[in-house]
C-alpha cells in the first residue's frame, strides 16, 4: 500500500505505554494500514538473544512489516540513549525519505524521548570522572556537594546519591554549563503523533503475571544460561534486565545449592519487578500531555489510532503559517 500522507506531511507516530500493553501489535497493525515501518525503542530488545524475557515479537507477528533495532547488541555491550537518539533520526529520515511512515515501539521512556524531543545528552570525560571520584574517597561526599552548590544549586538540591553528584559536577567541568540546563523540554524535533496503550490495574498485573508465567513455560531459564555463557552477566545493560537477573539467580542456585531460589520464586520476584516497572512506565507517560490514550481492551482501538493519527497530521497541515 502507498502511504496516504505526502513527503511534506509525514510525521512519526509513537505507541506508548506500559509493558504487556500491546504496543507491538497496534504498531503492526497501524503500519500495515498506514505504510509504515516499525522501530523498536525498548532497550532490552536491541540485544541479540534476549527473546523470550524481553518478549521480543516474532517473525511471524511481524506480519511483513519491517521492524529496526532488534539484536544490534550484544549482551557484553552498554546501550547508549545518546547513540540511540543519533541512530534513530537517522533512520526516521530515512524511511521518510522513502516514502514510509515511520511507528516508533517501546516503553523505554528516555529512549521515546530522546527520539522525538529536543533533549541535548552532555559530554562525557572518563578522566573527569574519575578524578571527581577518587575526590569523593577521598576527600568525601560533603565536599563535592559544597562545590555543586556554588555552581548549580538546582542539581545540588535534587542529587540523592554519589552517581548522580558526579555526574553533574562532571557535566559541569566539561561543559561549562549546569546539569539543569540540559534537561529537556516538551518539544518535538518534528511533526510527531503520541499514542498511549492503558487499561486496568488489576488487568495488567495479571497479563504481567501471564506473560512471566509462559516465559518460563518457552525457556526462559535455558535462553539465561546461554547467555551467561555470552558474557551476560559482564553487561552492564542486559545484567539489569528484568527477568534475567531473577533466573541468573536461579542458576546459582541450581549450581551452589547454598541459597534455595526456584523457578516459581524467580517467576514470582520478576512478575513482582515488571508490575514495579509499568508503575514508573505508566507515570512516565501520563506526564506528557501530547499523549493521546486509548484503552487495550478497546475493540476499536486501531480505527481510534488511525483517525487520531489522520486528524492530528491534517490539522498541523491546514495550520496557518
Amino acid at each position: 500500500m502507498s502511504s496516504e500522507f505526502s513527503s511534506s506531511q509525514f510525521p512519526v507516530v509513537s505507541i506508548v505505554g506500559p509493558t504487556a500493553s500491546g504496543k507491538s501489535d497496534l504498531a503492526v497493525e497501524i503500519a500495515r494500514e498506514l505504510d509504515g515501518e516499525c522501530i523498536n525503542a525498548d532497550s532490552m530488545q536491541f540485544y541479540r538473544g534476549m527473546d523470550i524475557g524481553t518478549a521480543k515479537i516474532s517473525a511471524e507477528e511481524m506480519k511483513g512489516v519491517p521492524h529496526h533495532f532488534l539484536d544490534i547488541l550484544d549482551v557484553r555491550e552498554e546501550a547508549s540513549v545518546a547513540v540511540f537518539q543519533q541512530r534513530c533520526r537517522e533512520l526516521m529520515a530515512d524511511i521518510q525519505g522513502r516514502g514510509k511512515l515511520p511507528i516508533l515501539v517501546g516503553g523505554s521512556g528516555l529512549y521515546v524521548r530522546a527520539a522525538l524531543d529536543h533533549l541535548e545528552f552532555p559530554e562525557t570525560d572518563p578522566a573527569v570522572r574519575k578524578a571527581l571520584e577518587q575526590e569523593l574517597e577521598q576527600k568525601g561526599r560533603g565536599v563535592l556537594h559544597a562545590r555543586l552548590q556554588e555552581v548549580d544549586p538546582e542539581s545540588a538540591a535534587q542529587v540523592k546519591d554519589d552517581r548522580r553528584l558526579i555526574r553533574a559536577l562532571e557535566v559541569w567541568e566539561v561543559t561549562g554549563r549546569t546539569f539543569t540546563s540540559f534537561m529537556p523540554q516538551r518539544q518535538y524535533v518534528q511533526p510527531a503523533v503520541q499514542i498511549g496503550l492503558n487499561g486496568d490495574r488489576a488487568e495488567l498485573h495479571q497479563r504481567i503475571h501471564r506473560r512471566v508465567e509462559m516465559m518460563a513455560q518457552q525457556g526462559l531459564l535455558h535462553e539465561v544460561e546461554k547467555l551467561e555463557a555470552q558474557g551476560l552477566r559482564e553487561g552492564k545493560t542486559a545484567s539489569r534486565a528484568i527477568g534475567y537477573r531473577e533466573f541468573l539467580r536461579v542458576l546459582e542456585s541450581q549450581r551452589s545449592q547454598e541459597d534455595i531460589y526456584t523457578v516459581e520464586d524467580a517467576i514470582e520476584d520478576t512478575a513482582v519487578a515488571t508490575r514495579q516497572f509499568a508503575r514508573r512506565q505508566i507515570t512516565w507517560f501520563n506526564a506528557d500531555p501530547r499523549v493521546n490514550w486509548l484503552d487495550w481492551n478497546d475493540s476499536q482501538k486501531t480505527s481510534k489510532a488511525l483517525e487520531i493519527i489522520r486528524s492530528q497530521t491534517y490539522a498541523r497541515k491546514n495550520e496557518t503559517p
